[in-house]
């Protein structure tokens, strides 16, 4: 899913993951009422979309990323293209052996 692309359903997404309304929908920040109406078609303004593809479909836990690790990335990528490449592929490899496929098996 690209940044700020369209959730389809996130409703679809909830349900997948097992959760209440409440539960999915204050993980980012978001009142259970304000989510419901996602849920029934009100547009999701850009940065609610991102965070939930950030928390539930990318799965990330966001109280554990820093500044400084955007940073990071970004100067490796700028300064060493081949090394920042290869860890990427190591990752995703190594995603695949633990069949970590959840962010494609929410995906809207």
């Amino acid at each position: 899913m690209k940044l700020f692309e369209k959730i389809a359903n996130p409703r679809e997404i909830r349900r997948k993951l097992g959760l209440n309304q409440q539960e999915f929908w204050s993980r980012i920040g978001v009142t259970q009422s304000g989510g419901s109406r996602y849920e029934s078609g009100r547009n999701m303004p850009k940065p609610v979309r991102e965070l939930l593809r950030l928390v539930h479909v990318e799965q990330i836990d966001l109280s554990k990323v820093r500044r400084e690790d955007f940073e990071i990335v970004e100067y490796l990528k700028e300064t060493h293209p081949d090394l920042y490449k290869s860890l990427r592929k190591a990752v995703r490899a190594r995603m695949e052996t633990q069949g970590d496929t959840s962010a494609d098996s929410v995906e809207a």
